[in-house]
C-alpha cells in the first residue's frame, strides 16, 4: 500500500491539533510527511471578539508544549491569565476555615499554577504553528478505515484515500477511529451538567481559581484576564436546565449563593450553555498503525480541569515514543512501538482518572458522614506538606515522567 503520509492525525480540535504543531516541531519527528484530517478548521479569534464561553486550565506541561510548538505568544495575547492560587472547600466549610484546602505557587518556588485560556484560541493557534511547519491540512471528514501490512489506509468523506503508516485517532470521545480500531471503551453517565458561562464580581479574583464542593457536584470560579470569571457548575440535569433558563436575576442570586459570596455578586456576562459528563476509558489506547490520543483514549470529569492537559500529555509522550523509533529505524507504525506508548500513557492517565473519579463519588451527595470524611480529607491534605506538594506538582505537570518533549531544561 503506498504511504502518502507518515502521519495522518484525524481531529483538528485542541488534542489533535497539538499533535500536529508538536510532531512537525520536534527535532526527531520534523521529517515526517503529516497530514491532518478536520473538515470544521477554527479560525482565530478575531481582535475584539468576546472571549469564548470554554476555556481550559492549562498545566506548566501544557505552556511548554505550546511555547516549543511556537504557539504560547498568540494564546498570551489573547489573554491567558496566570493564577497563583487556589482555594478548594466543602459546602459545610469556609473558604478561609477547617475543611477548605489552599494551593499557593510560592510553596513550589513557580510563578503562577497555570493559566486560565480560552480554548479556540489555543486550538487556532496550534493549527497556524502545524501549518507553517509543513503540515498538510485535509479539510474532510473521516469514513473509514483499512488495514494493511505496511500502511493503513485512511478514506474520507468526499471520497479521497490516504496511506499512511501511522492514524492517530484525536477525533473526541465519540471516536470513529477508535471504532473502526474496534476498540472497545468503559465508563459511565455522571448523571450531572457542567453549567458555563462567564460572570463579573463584585470583589477582585485575586489571580486566584476558587472551587466550592456543593453535595450536588463541585462549581468553579476560573479567574480570566480581564477580572472577571469563567463559571464551570456541574450538578444535576434538571438544576443545570434550570441556570440555563432562569432569569439574569435570579441566575444572579443563584450563583452567588452557590459560591458563598467568596467573590461577591456575581452576574452573568455571556449566555449559558450545558453539556453532559461522563466517564469513558479506552480498554486499549493503541492498535496496529493506529494510536489514540486524548479524549478518544479518555474523558474525565471537569471538576480539576485535567482533561487537555492529559490530552498534551498523550500527545509529548506520542512524540517521544515515535522520535526513538525513528532513531533506532523502527516504522513508527508498528504495534511493538505503540504498545510502548500504551504502556506509558496508561501508567500515568489510569491513577489521575482514577483519583478524578474517586473525589466526585466522595464529594457528591448530602450524607453527613461523607461531608465530615470530606472535610477531614482536605484538612488532612492542607497539613500535610509532601502530600500537598506532590498534588501542586501532578497538576503542574512537572511531577511523574515527563515527556522529554516537553520537559523543563534543568
Amino acid at each position: 500500500m503506498k504511504r502518502d503520509f507518515d502521519l495522518v492525525i484525524v481531529g483538528g480540535a485542541m488534542a489533535g491539533a497539538g499533535a500536529a504543531a508538536l510532531f512537525a516541531s520536534n527535532a526527531k519527528t520534523s521529517a515526517l510527511r503529516i497530514a491532518l484530517l478536520e473538515p470544521k478548521p477554527v479560525t482565530a479569534p478575531a481582535a475584539g471578539e468576546p472571549l469564548d464561553l470554554r476555556v481550559s486550565a492549562l498545566s506548566r506541561a501544557s505552556q511548554r508544549l505550546l511555547e516549543l510548538t511556537g504557539a504560547w505568544p498568540a494564546v498570551k495575547a489573547r489573554g491567558a491569565a496566570a493564577y497563583q492560587r487556589m482555594v478548594v472547600w466543602e459546602e459545610r466549610a469556609t473558604p478561609d476555615g477547617p475543611g477548605a484546602l489552599h494551593f499557593d505557587a510560592a510553596e513550589l518556588g513557580e510563578l503562577d499554577l497555570g493559566h486560565i485560556a480560552e480554548n479556540r484560541a489555543v486550538q487556532a493557534a496550534l493549527l497556524e504553528r502545524a501549518m507553517a511547519e509543513g503540515v498538510v491540512l485535509l479539510r474532510a471528514g473521516f469514513a473509514s478505515l483499512a488495514s494493511g501490512d505496511d500502511a493503513i489506509r485512511v478514506a474520507t468523506t468526499d471520497g479521497r484515500e490516504y496511506g499512511a503508516a501511522l492514524v492517530i485517532g484525536a477525533d473526541g470521545s465519540d471516536s470513529a477511529v477508535r471504532s473502526q480500531a474496534g476498540i472497545t471503551t468503559r465508563g459511565w453517565d455522571y448523571q450531572q451538567r457542567a453549567v458555563v458561562t462567564h460572570l463579573s464580581c463584585e470583589r477582585a479574583h485575586r489571580d486566584t481559581a476558587w472551587q466550592r464542593f456543593l453535595d450536588t457536584g463541585p462549581l468553579a470560579l476560573l479567574p480570566l484576564a480581564d477580572g472577571r470569571v469563567s463559571l464551570v457548575w456541574s450538578t444535576t440535569p434538571a438544576l443545570a436546565e434550570e441556570l440555563v433558563r432562569c432569569g439574569e436575576d435570579e441566575f444572579a442570586a443563584r450563583v452567588t449563593a452557590a459560591s458563598a459570596g467568596v467573590l461577591g455578586r456575581l452576574e452573568a456576562t455571556t449566555a449559558r450553555a450545558s453539556f453532559p459528563l461522563r466517564l469513558l476509558h479506552a480498554e486499549r489506547y493503541a492498535a496496529a498503525r493506529i494510536a489514540l490520543i486524548g479524549d478518544a483514549a479518555h474523558t474525565v470529569h471537569p471538576l480539576a480541569g485535567q482533561g487537555i492537559n492529559l490530552a498534551f500529555m498523550d500527545v509529548a509522550a506520542l512524540v517521544d515514543v515515535v522520535g526513538t523509533a525513528l532513531e533506532a529505524g523502527d516504522d513508527p507504525g508498528e504495534l511493538a512501538v505503540l504498545r510502548r506508548y500504551e504502556r506509558w500513557r496508561k501508567a500515568e492517565a489510569l491513577p489521575a482518572i482514577a483519583l478524578l473519579d474517586g473525589i466526585k463519588r466522595l464529594f457528591y451527595g448530602g450524607n453527613e458522614m461523607q461531608s465530615r470524611l470530606r472535610r477531614a480529607g482536605l484538612d488532612l491534605v492542607e497539613s500535610s506538606g509532601p502530600i500537598k506538594r506532590l498534588l501542586m506538582q501532578r497538576a503542574l505537570g512537572v511531577a511523574g515522567e515527563v515527556p522529554a518533549s516537553v520537559r523543563r531544561p534543568p
